[in-house]
């Protein structure tokens, strides 16, 4: 039975994964009859949010891979402990947390970079030319991993775009329900929240992400 590793970032679309995108993610997966390994960085967050007010709160502090728990129940791996050779295929999430926590998108714009750990893990998969889906923000990770021209989508914000463009790829643009991939590079990315109104269009660009990332399993 094939197994995919899902990368999270936090619990919590401003400071950490957007909730819906990773359930998506593993009902797609569990539908699949596919085994899934919930993994995440053992760091701090950038900062804590309260999804109610949206305010930061300066005086909070969590962890990233301690906050990924409550999306995992429980069952989450720090990015230190992956066994490339169990799995076949990565998919990350979305959510502030790929851009806040992953790597500092968020802050730094094109002159990003991705955190150590992160950068460790997902290079994992890249040398063993397994296929990785990048959800949301997170494809803004794709240039800093892959060679350049590397192509992705997240969607079709004008600045994101110019940013994913300067840092060395080249942006598709793609509406809710779409996918891009880069059969070179065994990618697959989707907008979801990026552009999505509802937790169905998140679904349906997901959906086509995790069916064509499984396929490309089957092409190794």
């Amino acid at each position: 039975m094939k197994k995919v590793a899902v990368l999270l970032s936090g619990c919590g679309v401003f400071d950490g994964t957007e909730i819906h995108e990773s359930v998506l993610t593993l009902l797609c997966l569990s539908k699949a009859g596919v085994h899934y390994q919930c993994f995440a960085p053992d760091i701090k967050q950038m900062h804590v949010v309260d999804h109610l007010t949206g305010e930061v709160d300066a005086a909070a502090s969590r962890n990233v891979l301690v906050e990924s728990a409550r999306i995992a129940r429980g069952e989450v791996k720090a990015t230190t402990e992956l066994a490339i050779a169990e799995f076949d295929a990565l998919i990350i999430p979305g959510g502030f947390g790929a851009a806040k926590n992953l790597c500092n998108f968020a802050t730094n714009g094109s002159e990003c970079e991705v955190d150590p750990l992160v950068t460790d893990f997902i290079n994992e998969f890249i040398l063993a030319k397994k296929p990785v889906g990048f959800i949301c923000i997170a494809p803004m990770m794709i240039p800093r991993l892959y060679p350049h021209g590397v192509k992705g989508t997240i969607g079709n914000d004008s600045d994101t775009v110019a940013a994913f463009n300067l840092m060395g790829g080249e942006h598709q643009v793609a509406t809710v329900h779409e996918i891009v991939v880069d059969e070179a590079n065994r990618i697959v990315s989707t907008p979801a929240y990026m552009l999505a109104g509802s937790i169905a269009e998140a679904h349906s660009g997901i959906e086509k992400l995790v069916a064509k990332v499984l396929e490309m399993t089957d092409a190794r």
